[in-house]
């Protein structure tokens, strides 16, 4: 019974999810029942007393509704408008190139966002319009806009990553600096697909009239407050002024002050920036709750050290293990969402991945490698059918646009996105080359 008990607790957890229990509760009470059956009445209540103080006095998880904040705060200040009007300025009569532009808008505002439905919704508002006055294809407009949106959560600050480094130990400043060059292959690689898809179908992407220089650098005056944020926050962490959890407080205040000088945040955007922020951070926190609770139960039953063990005795390149892990976390990431998946499936995995030998890495740089890896696959099952939950943001704001006809768009950049998790996959360099230089 004991070696059956988490795959039952895993079944029971899905079955709940399906039930559309939230999905902290989903976790929850299969952990419960787990460390019950495999202790006793007054072990569980020992164990839950010390639960919420064990997980959320935890100082480095400040940084994470401070780093929401800073988004919500540059979404209600209107950083995304001027993002968009100034990389369509320049981008924008190209085939394509609003589609383009909406993507570089999105790196550029998950520069200062950290989340990926927030990037996708606030860059979508502005872009959807303009695409559509100029005559996109629905189908291609929405489908950049949710694979857009996932730059969010891959160019930093990125709560995702938060979540992986407290998870894994290691240090936030570092991951942040192995995810630069990814997050750029990945907004290269989709305005790549663009061009190209665009090129074979010119009616999908109609080009708009060419910008004057004057307009552009006009319209790049409208951005400089992204890339002041930006060079605070992150020059202040890599030359060693401020940690992480000060940076994300610097930013908040930064996005405040320039929302509050530029005339476009007033008390109601505070107030909804500030309930906003409230409401995602409870989210996160009691998902870290139910997680912790059934990876107790699933600890208790050995079957992190089992799955370690039945690993280290496969014989098979560890290279193909990891590749195995990810397309795991792709499978998983059409019925759970993200940070529901990291903080389930990390405590059981993180071992077995530190007890690999890859490519001569050293324990910190395989585990910044691997967390880096897991934040590209993750970023999959947020565009990918069934429940992409990007896609059926942006399908909010374009009711007009069938769903079935962004998933078939969406393929497009789902093809750039296995192109880029096998670059980085096969070249660790890519995702280490700037850690180096941080001592």
């Amino acid at each position: 019974m004991t070696e059956a008990l988490p795959l039952l607790l895993l079944v029971l957890m899905l079955l709940l999810m399906a039930l559309r229990v939230p999905i902290w509760v989903a976790m929850f009470v299969p952990g419960v029942l787990g460390y019950l059956m495999l202790s006793s009445p007054g072990a569980l209540l020992a164990y839950m007393k010390g639960l919420a103080f064990a997980r959320f006095s935890i100082y480095d998880l400040s940084v994470i509704p401070l780093f929401i904040l800073m988004g919500q705060l540059a979404a209600q200040g209107g950083l995304s408008a001027a993002l968009f009007r100034a990389a369509a300025a320049f981008v924008g009569h190209w085939r394509g190139g609003l589609a383009q532009a909406s993507v570089l808008a999105c790196a550029a505002f998950g520069a200062v966002c950290g989340s990926s439905v927030a990037t996708a919704a606030t860059i979508g508002s502005v872009a959807l319009p303009e695409m559509k006055r100029y005559r996109y294809d629905g189908g291609l407009a929405t489908a950049t806009l949710a694979a857009g949106g996932t730059l969010g959560i891959l160019i930093p600050p990125s709560v995702v990553l938060v979540v992986y480094a407290i998870l894994a130990e290691q240090n936030i400043a570092k991951l942040f600096a192995a995810a630069f060059i990814p997050g750029l292959i990945a907004a290269a690689g989709y305005c790549i697909a663009i061009a190209i898809f665009c090129h074979l179908r010119p009616d999908a992407g109609p080009a708009e009239p060419r910008q004057d220089w004057r307009t552009r650098l006009a319209t790049l005056a409208g951005a400089w407050p992204v890339v002041l944020i930006f060079l605070l926050v992150f020059g202040g962490i890599y030359g060693g002024v401020f940690t992480a959890t000060e940076a994300a407080a610097v930013g908040a205040a930064l996005t405040l002050l320039v929302g509050v000088l530029r005339g476009a945040l007033r008390w109601p955007g505070i107030a909804q920036a500030l309930l906003g922020t409230a409401e995602t951070t409870a989210m996160i926190f009691m998902i870290f709750a139910g997680a912790d609770m059934l990876n107790s139960a699933l600890a208790l039953s050995q079957m992190p050290a089992r799955v370690a063990e039945f690993v280290g005795q496969l014989d098979v390149p560890p290279l193909l293990i990891v590749a195995a892990i990810l397309l795991f976390y792709i499978v998983l990431g059409g019925v759970m969402d993200e940070l529901s998946m990291l903080l389930l499936t990390l405590p059981v995995l993180l071992p077995t991945v530190a007890s690999l030998e890859l490519m001569g890495l050293a324990p910190e740089a395989k585990m910044i490698w691997f967390g880096i890896l897991v934040l590209c696959v993750v970023n999959i099952g947020l565009i990918a059918p069934p429940v992409g939950l990007n896609v059926y943001v942006i399908n909010g704001l374009a009711r007009d646009v069938p769903m079935g006809r962004t998933y078939r768009f969406a393929f497009l950049f789902l093809a750039a996105d296995a192109v880029r998790t096998l670059l980085l996959l096969a070249f660790p360099l890519l995702s280490l080359w700037l850690v180096q230089f941080m001592t």
